[in-house]
């Protein structure tokens, strides 16, 4: 009985010791805590982006890709490759990679190396562009003897030598020029560019007013990534040549697309308008509206300032960007349909915006000190999505054109669907610039330029 008395004693001891200290526990309050200095639980880092983490995601992009892309020749179903390039037969294949090395893609991936070199002096990553345009030259040749010699083959530049399509041409043909004039090649990119123009200008399918357009999935249909698809490569063509026709070409057909896609009252862009719809649905595709924000930059980058087309399309680059800034996510990114929020957050459109709108800051047509808070943070937001192997997550596969929701708010996102590269490697490459000649600090725990 004693021992119970005194194991209740200390039992009741140690419950009043506990119920002291925590009564001494001191709530957060604002009378003893600024509480504007609390740290929120942000889902994505806020601030803290650096040139060199920056650079170390490049790099680890650039290391993956150098890998997984190999620019070299095998038998079909054999690994043996081939040195001599007079082995070439109509069994010879590109030996398989990750990703293809001809395509709009891979054209974009292309431009993107050039532009990491630039604003970091690195040339490992415009080499990478180097050696496999480079090689396409080389073997070109001898497929395009094959494909004469054996009607019905395919080879493997077949949309090289028979461009079919405008994603066949217009990406990679604004490429090969990009990287002509960059230099380093060993082999001249004039005659596939020249090839890849003559199809755009007079073989591509239009409507009667001259728009470039599509036969599917309706007749006489416009596809908003067609902008992207062909006027850079006419832009890029008029720089390489001297030949103000190509841009001004360019110019117009920005203008015939503009005027039945863009939608004033929102700033944006549909995907699709088919010739003769009535009513006509807009949805608002992410990185459709990416592609046409892109093209805006590819255009003005190259127009000369006193271009009198100038002015008209400088501003409507600056109504599409303020039409965006509005539909970012708190994280950062973007909607895959951009005014739909229950519509997932999609990678590669969020890395087109970062890269347009830091190149608008950069060449001083857009406000550091409106746009850098929200270029900052939608690279926090895409750095998320590379992963430890240099591969980009969260990426909208290849999209055709849908008249419904459903379409796109259940389209896959792979990391293997290569339309996220070149344009994480854009964004990363242009903040990068942006941090190199912008400053910005932490006042009152907002990101401020």
């Amino acid at each position: 009985m004693k021992r119970n008395f005194i194991l209740s004693w200390a039992l009741l001891a140690l419950l009043g010791c506990q119920s002291g200290r925590q009564q001494k526990t001191v709530e957060t309050t604002d009378a003893n805590t600024p509480l504007h200095l609390l740290q929120p639980a942000y889902p994505v880092r806020y601030g803290e982006t650096t040139t060199d983490s920056l650079k170390a995601d490049m790099d680890r992009i650039l290391n993956y890709l150098d890998r997984v892309t190999p620019a070299e020749l095998v038998q079909k179903n054999k690994q043996d490759v081939i040195i001599d390039l007079e082995k070439i037969d109509t069994s010879t294949v590109f030996k398989k990679g990750d990703f293809r090395l001809v395509s709009y893609e891979w054209g974009v991936t292309y431009g993107a190396m050039l532009r990491v070199s630039e604003v970091t002096q690195d040339e490992k990553y415009a080499a990478y562009t180097q050696k496999r345009l480079d090689f396409i030259a080389r073997v070109l040749p001898a497929f395009n003897s094959l494909e004469a010699e054996h009607p019905g083959y395919r080879s493997p530049v077949h949309s090289v030598i028979r461009p079919g399509a405008l994603d066949d041409a217009g990406a990679m043909c604004a490429a090969m020029i990009k990287t002509q004039q960059y230099g380093g090649l060993q082999t001249d990119m004039h005659s596939m560019a020249a090839n890849y123009i003559n199809y755009i200008q007079h073989k591509e399918f239009r409507l009667r007013d001259g728009t470039l357009a599509r036969n599917r999935p309706q007749p006489n249909t416009l596809w908003l990534d067609d902008l992207y698809m062909s006027l850079p490569a006419l832009a890029q063509m008029s720089k390489l040549t001297g030949n103000a026709d190509y841009l001004a070409e360019a110019i117009k057909q920005f203008w015939l697309f503009s005027d039945k896609m863009f939608v004033p009252e929102k700033g944006l862009y549909r995907h699709g308008w088919v010739e003769g719809m009535d009513p006509h649905p807009a949805f608002h595709w992410a990185r459709a509206n990416g592609w046409a924000l892109l093209t805006k930059v590819e255009l003005l980058h190259v127009m000369p300032e006193d271009h009198p087309a100038r002015e008209a399309l400088l501003q409507q680059f600056k109504k599409h960007v303020a039409g965006l800034a509005p539909l970012q996510h708190g994280t950062g990114f973007w909607h895959q349909l951009l005014d739909r929020n229950d519509s997932y957050l999609e990678t590669s459109a969020t890395a087109i915006y970062a890269y347009c709108i830091a190149h608008g800051i950069n060449a001083g047509w857009l406000d550091a000190t409106a746009y850098g808070p929200m270029v900052l943070q939608a690279w926090n937001a895409v750095h998320t999505k590379i992963n430890v192997d240099g591969q980009v997550e969260g990426t909208c596969v290849g999209t055709g054109m849908g008249f419904d929701p459903a379409f796109y708010y259940y389209r896959p996102v792979n990391k293997y669907a290569a339309h996220g590269y070149g344009p994480v490697l854009l964004a990363a490459a242009e903040v990068y610039a942006l941090l190199q000649n912008n400053k910005f600090v932490i006042n009152d725990s907002s990101v401020q330029f």
